[in-house]
């Protein structure tokens, strides 16, 4: 990073800022794993001491990535149900953009399927607005277990379930936390696969089928 003046706080926002971005980097190219802090403070052009001013570990550098891809899907959710579009329409765009950001940085998909499929009503610090609960026993590799800051990613969609079940695209003979449940398990099915099927293709197929499911009969 190329030094100049700034105040204690705007080396807060750009020190985090430059730890974060060059995590990901580190992330895509070793994976989570390998990926040391050492080789992180690095990437930074900073003193790994430094990294310890900003985040206790890895874990929780990897959880403010992925809480940073599921708020750029709440956000284009958000602009779309501004634009007038239908629960179902927005359903199906972000579920395809979900699985597009998660293909291109699957170093997160571990932790992304540990969280997913649990949760109940309650603030979440991290994901302002959504849900959060209990912490499944499963454990992204290499991370030690994901604590219970962790963002809950399942509730991303229940809200726009329960709003195509009111305006009827949406069938409603099931409950809204089931078909949310149904499909965070299409993204773990689509990771676990032995089909022999990119992820993301997988999960697109698997998600056509799910998608004739739920509408309104």
């Amino acid at each position: 990073m190329a030094e100049k003046k700034l105040t204690r706080e705007q080396k807060k926002i750009v020190y985090r800022k430059a730890i974060l971005e060059a995590a990901k980097q580190e992330f895509i190219r070793k994976g989570y794993k390998e990926a040391s802090v050492a080789a992180i403070m690095e990437a930074a052009q900073l003193g790994v001491g430094t990294f310890y001013n900003y985040f206790s570990s890895k874990e929780e550098i990897l959880m403010h990535l992925l809480a940073n891809l599921l708020q750029e899907v709440a956000d284009e959710l958000a602009q779309k149900k501004s634009a007038g579009e239908s629960a179902g329409k927005r359903l199906t765009e972000g579920c395809h953009l979900m699985a597009r950001l998660l293909d291109e940085n699957q170093y997160v998909l571990a932790l992304f399927l540990s969280v997913g499929g649990h949760g109940g009503k309650g603030g979440h610090p991290m994901m302002a607005g959504k849900a959060a609960g209990k912490m499944p026993a499963a454990k992204p590799e290499g991370t030690g277990g994901a604590p219970s800051r962790a963002p809950q990613v399942k509730d991303l969609f229940l809200k726009i379930i329960e709003e195509g079940q009111t305006e009827g695209s949406i069938r409603s003979d099931v409950s809204a936390p089931i078909i949310a449940e149904m499909l965070h398990s299409t993204f773990q099915s689509a990771a676990f696969s032995r089909a022999g099927v990119p992820f993301r293709e997988n999960f697109e197929q698997k998600f056509r089928l799910l998608l004739e499911g739920m509408k309104a009969r």
